[in-house]
C-alpha cells in the first residue's frame, strides 16, 4: 500500500467513512501521487481542534458548510461527529436551517452589494426573507452568528461577512475565535471538492 493510499484511508477513518469508500477527486489524487493528500487531513484535524471551538461547535460548522457545498457524506460524518461531542437532534436542525437561511440571504444581500444600479430604491426595499430562527437559536445568539458568519464567508457575501462579524464581537467573542471559524470553513470548503 502507498503512502498516500494509506493517508487516504487514515483521512476516511477520522471521519467514520468506510475504507472502501470511492471519492473520485480524493482517488484522483492519491493516483497521481499528490502530497496535497497529506495536507488535507492534517488541515482538517488541525483545524477541528482548535483551542477556541469545542469539538461540537468544531463539528457543527463543518457540517454547515458540508450541507452549502452539497456533500452529503461529509455532512452525515460531521453530524455523527457533532453527536458523539454532546449535539443535540434540535441543534443538529438548526444546523440545517442555518445552512439553509445562509444560502438565501447570502445571494440576495450580494446581489443588493454588488448591483451596479445601486441606487436608494433597492436599498431601501425591505427584504421580506423571514428570519426568526436568528432571534433565539437553539445554538445560542453567539455561536449561530459565528456559523452564519462561516458559511457566509464560503459564499463569498462581503455585506454578510461584515455584518455577522461585528454580531458575533458585541456577543463577546473575539477575532481568534472568528479566524478559527472561517479557517475550519475554508479548509471543509476545500476537503468537499476532494469529495466530489
Amino acid at each position: 500500500m502507498t503512502e498516500l493510499l494509506e493517508t487516504k484511508f487514515d483521512l476516511l477513518k477520522d471521519l467514520g467513512i468506510a475504507e472502501e469508500t470511492m471519492l473520485s477527486s480524493l482517488d484522483t489524487m492519491v493516483i497521481g501521487e499528490t502530497k496535497y493528500v497529506k495536507d488535507l487531513r492534517i488541515n482538517l484535524k488541525n483545524t477541528v481542534n482548535s483551542e477556541l471551538l469545542s469539538l461540537k461547535e468544531s463539528y457543527l460548522i463543518a457540517a454547515a458548510i458540508a450541507i452549502n457545498e452539497k456533500v452529503k457524506l461529509l455532512s452525515e460524518s460531521f453530524f455523527e461527529k457533532a453527536k458523539e461531542n454532546g449535539a443535540s437532534e434540535a441543534e443538529i436542525a438548526e444546523t440545517v436551517a442555518c445552512a439553509s437561511l445562509l444560502a438565501t440571504n447570502n445571494v440576495f444581500y450580494r446581489y443588493k452589494h454588488f448591483i451596479k444600479n445601486n441606487t436608494d430604491k433597492y436599498q431601501n426595499m425591505p427584504a421580506r426573507i423571514k428570519m426568526n430562527i436568528m432571534m433565539h437559536p437553539v445554538l445560542g445568539k453567539e455561536f449561530f452568528e459565528l456559523m452564519s458568519l462561516a458559511v457566509s464567508a464560503v459564499n463569498g457575501c462581503g455585506s454578510c461577512v461584515s455584518s455577522h462579524e461585528e454580531s458575533v464581537r458585541k456577543l463577546g467573542s473575539n477575532e481568534e475565535r472568528i479566524f478559527d471559524a472561517v479557517r475550519l470553513a475554508a479548509v471543509v470548503k476545500g476537503l468537499a471538492v476532494a469529495f466530489n
